[in-house]
């Protein structure tokens, strides 16, 4: 098995259930056009968040990494009409393009754009009683990941479901010895994870047009 081929098979998955979407695709070629990292999450990634938020019957729901919009925009469109979404950026520069992405996607009445790191923005969401959310993806700087997944359970409620993303970062994840702070990040993840006795969470590994790599769903149970 190659890139080649995993990208193919991802490429043949969008065109199989995934209709092209002015929206969508207008957010990635600003992303692109602005020279934003490109780590958003794929199509097929994308709709599989949106379906899950779907199922869960989300209504609120909190993004921690919002970059461009473009999971932002996959998510909020699962919410009903009178559902919420607050998604978290530290950097200015993103913030603005996904704010003009989701005005374009015509989604700004249900989006809340914060700016500022998400360990400061999390405790103010927890003052103002932004919870509990019914629905909470993070992908966002996997160094504070422990960290951010901890604010998420106390954001959320028994029956809420927490998706992380990029936690098996191509294999390293099981390289004890690795002095990479995204990997030493994912791993103290997982040990708090493991520890966790509110959720029962599992860890899939995939393989895609990014590469190798997996999320977390995790849901909590009390």
């Amino acid at each position: 098995m190659s890139q080649d081929q995993w990208t193919a098979v991802d490429q043949y998955i969008n065109n199989l259930v995934i209709p092209p979407d002015a929206a969508l695709e207008a957010t990635l070629e600003a992303s692109v056009a602005a020279g934003l990292p490109p780590i958003n999450v794929t199509p097929a990634h994308g709709k599989m968040l949106h379906l899950l938020a779907r199922a869960q019957g989300a209504r609120r729901i909190l993004e921690i990494g919002t970059l461009a919009g473009y999971s932002t925009i996959w998510l909020a469109r699962a919410l009903p009409p009178d559902g919420r979404l607050i998604t978290l950026e530290s950097d200015p520069q993103h913030a603005g393009i996904a704010r003009a992405n989701i005005a374009r996607a015509g989604l700004e009445d249900r989006i809340d754009v914060r700016l500022g790191a998400a360990l400061d923005t999390l405790p103010r969401l927890a003052e103002e009683r932004q919870g509990p959310f019914d629905f909470t993806f993070i992908d966002a700087d996997r160094p504070n990941l422990p960290e951010y997944f901890a604010w998420a359970l106390t954001l959320s409620r028994r029956g809420s479901l927490i998706i992380v993303d990029n936690v098996v970062r191509k294999g390293g994840v099981i390289d004890a010895a690795s002095e990479d702070p995204n990997i030493k990040g994912v791993r103290r993840f997982g040990e708090r994870l493991a520890a966790e006795t509110r959720v029962s969470a599992t860890m899939v590994q995939t393989v895609g047009a990014k590469g190798y790599d997996g999320f977390t769903i995790a849901l909590v149970t009390g």
